[in-house]
């Protein structure tokens, strides 16, 4: 990680964070869901190749988590993040299958100052999330909040008028 952080003035619309690579084990899936999601076919080999999933596939919660991992790993933690208001989308496309191997990118889609909290703005993410076959997992979209380096006043941003 560098020593200055990324800050909200560094996620502009469309730029991209690469996510991964993730290796997802047997040993994880189950213990995941074992957790969390105690599931046949999440916990079990021949119930998952009996199942619409075809093998052993970790929880949706679980494919969220590591994306989650993915992220923090890629930019969260070496940022001025302030949490998230919540997640807008979350689709589960294809199965997360023991031996699958995750990447993909985080892409901005948005980015304005906040009016309730001058020094912040929120950032607004589309993810992408495929397996070693270039098959789509996972997607989400979710706002992110960024300090900013700069205070509003700064760089010309009037708080009472800003989005």
């Amino acid at each position: 990680m560098s020593a200055e952080k990324l800050s909200f003035e560094d996620f502009q619309p469309g730029r991209r964070f690469a996510l991964g690579p993730k290796p997802v084990t047997t040993e994880e899936i189950i213990e995941f869901a074992s957790e969390f999601d105690p599931q046949p076919m999440h916990l079990d080999e021949a119930a998952g190749r009996a199942s619409i999933l075809g093998g052993l596939a970790a929880s949706g919660w679980h494919t969220s988590s590591m994306f989650m991992r993915m992220m923090a790993d890629s930019y969260v933690l070496n940022s001025l993040c302030e949490g998230a208001p919540g997640v807008d989308l979350m689709e589960w496309r294809k199965p997360v299958l023991a031996g699958d191997t995750l990447s993909g990118h985080s892409t901005v889609l948005e980015a304005r100052p906040m009016r309730s909290r001058p020094g912040m703005g929120i950032v607004k993410f589309r993810h992408d999330v495929e397996n070693q076959r270039g098959e789509l997992v996972c997607v989400s979209e979710n706002s992110v909040m960024f300090g900013m380096r700069a205070r509003p006043a700064e760089i010309g941003i009037n708080p009472e008028t800003s989005a």
